[in-house]
C-alpha cells in the first residue's frame, strides 16, 4: 500500500498516480478515421498500432496488470478507453461521450469494468469525456469543453461524490480540445499546462509549469507510479523534467496525435 499524506481541508489521499490495474483496447483498423478537429492526414495504422503497443508495454513494464480489450472496428475511437468511463479503487464510473458516433462504445466496456470494480456507477444524463476529467490528490476537475456539458459534470460530481470523491468544474479554453490536452499532473502539488491554462482558478494553490514554446502537446504528459509519460518528440519538455529530478519515459505520439489523441487517452488506470 502507498502512504498517503495529509492534505487541504483535513482529508487523506495516496498520490493519484499510484496505479497497479490499467485497461486498454487493441486498435482497429478503422482507427485511421477516428475523429479530428481540424481535418488532417489519416494516421499510418502500422505506425498507430506499434505506439499503442508501446504504451501497453510500458504499463506492463512498470508492473501494472493490464486488461487487453479487443478491437470494435465499428467504433474507430474506441482505442481511447479514457473517454468512456472512470476508474478509480472505489468504483468505476461509465460516462457519456460528447461526440454521439462514440455513444455506443460504453455497453462494449461495461462487462470488464463490472469484473474489477467493487462498484460500477453511470451516467444517465449530459455528456462528459474521460479526457475532461482530471484526478488531483484532493479532488477531481471537470472541465466543460465541446464534449463535455455543465448538466454532463454536474452529474458526474454527485457520482463522484458517492465514490467520496470531491469535485470542482472549470472552464476549458476553446483553443483546447479537451481539460487534459492542455494539463496534467507532474505530481501531487505541480501541475504541467498550456499558457491558456496557466491562470486556471482551479489551480489555486498548486505550482504550475507552463509547457515550453513550441511543445504545448506536451502538456497530456500521464505520471505512473514514479515515472512520467511524456511524447518522445518534446525534447525541452523532456529536459525541463529531467532537471526535477523526475524519471522520464518517452513514447512515440506522432499518430495518434492526428485523430486529437495523446498519453493519457490509451488507457484506463487504478
Amino acid at each position: 500500500m502507498h502512504p498517503r499524506k495529509r492534505i487541504r481541508g483535513g482529508m487523506t489521499s495516496s498520490a493519484p498516480y499510484h496505479f497497479t490495474h490499467a485497461i486498454v483496447r487493441t486498435p482497429a483498423p478503422s482507427a485511421i478515421h477516428g475523429i479530428r478537429a481540424d481535418g488532417g492526414p489519416d494516421p499510418d495504422f502500422a505506425g498507430l498500432a506499434a505506439e499503442h503497443d508501446a504504451h501497453l508495454a510500458t504499463l506492463r513494464d512498470l508492473r501494472l496488470t493490464v486488461t487487453v480489450l479487443p478491437p470494435l472496428d465499428a467504433f474507430p475511437d474506441a482505442l481511447f478507453v479514457e473517454d468512456v468511463a472512470l476508474t478509480f479503487p472505489e468504483g468505476a464510473i461509465l460516462l457519456r461521450p460528447g461526440a454521439p458516433s462514440r455513444a455506443g462504445e460504453v455497453a462494449h466496456i461495461r462487462e470488464a469494468l463490472a469484473a474489477q470494480h467493487p462498484r460500477l456507477l453511470e451516467m444517465t444524463s449530459g455528456h462528459v469525456d474521460g479526457g475532461d476529467v482530471l484526478r488531483l490528490a484532493d479532488r477531481v476537475v471537470i472541465g466543460l469543453s465541446a464534449r463535455t456539458d455543465r448538466a454532463g459534470a454536474e452529474q458526474l460530481a454527485a457520482l463522484l461524490a458517492e465514490l467520496g470523491y470531491k469535485t470542482e468544474i472549470a472552464g476549458t479554453p476553446p483553443v483546447v480540445l479537451h481539460f487534459k490536452t492542455g494539463c496534467g499532473l507532474i505530481d501531487t502539488g505541480t501541475i504541467f499546462a498550456v499558457p491558456a491554462l496557466a491562470d486556471c482558478p482551479q489551480f489555486a494553490g498548486l505550482e504550475v509549469v507552463v509547457t515550453p514554446p513550441g511543445e504545448e502537446e506536451a502538456a497530456n504528459l500521464l505520471r505512473v507510479g514514479d515515472t512520467i509519460l511524456v511524447g518522445d518528440r518534446w525534447t525541452a519538455t523532456r529536459a525541463l523534467l529531467e532537471a526535477r529530478g523526475l524519471s522520464i519515459r518517452p513514447l512515440p505520439t506522432t499518430q495518434i496525435a492526428r485523430i486529437d489523441a495523446g498519453l493519457s487517452c490509451m488507457s484506463l488506470r487504478w
